[in-house]
């Protein structure tokens, strides 16, 4: 197994992404990759989750906030498809069948595995059996366009410290992991927050961390990133949690700076979808923290796509 530790998500990208570049040639559905099997990454610092590593990989903050509210809420509503459209195409009849939301938080419809993660550590902090379980047997080999990456999330309670641990069968470095990344961490955080303790460490334990090969060239551009910075603190009670996310989910203030900075986010790039491009950048500006240098970021990024000749322009 390989080990890299990192204190920030910009580390661990670096870090991540130079491993894949190295790993074997492999062609999965036809698609040539490169792949390294068996890999734990560490991630001492999880607020530290926001990629920022300009000019070469740019992400799209809104999504990663719209993907982490609409994971945590437990749906699978197609809402998801005005921050990320392309996640269409592994949707049967608009359904994304291996969303995570509805196995997390209603488990054939009759458990909420979040909940009783925080209802085991409280009833015993030193338990081995704080899981939630995502890949289903009787779901995932039905053929559905969707299947998930994720296979489910360990939590340890250990002298005062929550540590979280993710288990994949397969990480797409370059597209996939900064997104990944960024709800893993907000889970762990909350998870921390319901059982009054201390963030520790979190580990993701991937069996096949691959990159395409489509996307190596600009990898290899990619140089030395600065750490990334801490995101606000997201703690929040577990007593009107579901309620806080519909309202992020419909950009209204939450009384929680943290959490008003992700319904700014989405605010600001619904703006900009809806051709409102000035008020988007000015909303953009107002949010404070990493957020809104990477939300402003972006909005430059999806100019400079736009001003390509159409042949060549990228994809959104």
């Amino acid at each position: 197994m390989t080990h890299l530790t990192a204190d920030s998500m910009a580390e661990l990208f670096a870090g991540a992404v130079t491993l894949a570049k190295s790993g074997e040639k492999v062609s999965p559905r036809g698609m040539s990759t490169r792949e390294v099997r068996d890999v734990h990454l560490l991630l001492t610092q999880p607020r530290a989750r926001l990629l920022y590593a300009p000019p070469t990989r740019l992400v799209n903050p809104a999504f990663a906030v719209a993907e982490t509210v609409w994971h945590l809420s437990g749906s699978d509503a197609p809402w998801i498809f005005d921050y990320n459209a392309r996640l269409r195409q592994y949707a049967d009849d608009g359904v994304l069948r291996g969303a995570y939301g509805p196995r997390m938080r209603n488990w054939a419809g009759r458990v909420d595995q979040l909940a009783r993660v925080v209802e085991i550590l409280k009833e015993d902090p030193d338990s081995r059996r704080a899981l939630i379980q995502l890949y289903d047997p009787a779901q995932d080999a039905a053929g559905h366009k969707d299947v998930p990456c994720t296979l489910g999330f360990r939590f340890h309670l250990r002298n005062g410290r929550l540590h979280m641990a993710t288990m994949m069968r397969g990480q797409d470095v370059w597209i996939g992991m900064p997104y990944d990344v960024f709800f893993y961490s907000v889970l762990h955080e909350l998870a921390a927050g319901w059982l009054d303790a201390k963030l520790g460490e979190f580990h993701l334990h991937i069996g096949s961390l691959h990159i395409y090969d489509e996307h190596v060239e600009q990898a290899e551009l990619l140089t030395s990133l600065t750490a990334s910075p801490l995101m606000p603190e997201l703690r929040t009670p577990w007593t009107g949690f579901d309620d806080l996310l519909d309202q992020v989910e419909a950009h209204d203030v939450t009384g929680h700076p943290g959490w008003d900075a992700m319904a700014e986010t989405l605010h600001s790039y619904r703006l900009w979808k809806d051709d409102q491009r000035a008020q988007a950048w000015r909303a953009a500006d107002k949010i404070d923290g990493p957020l809104g240098q990477a939300l402003t970021a972006w909005y430059g990024e999806l100019q400079r796509r736009s001003s390509k000749p159409a042949a060549t322009a990228g994809v959104r």
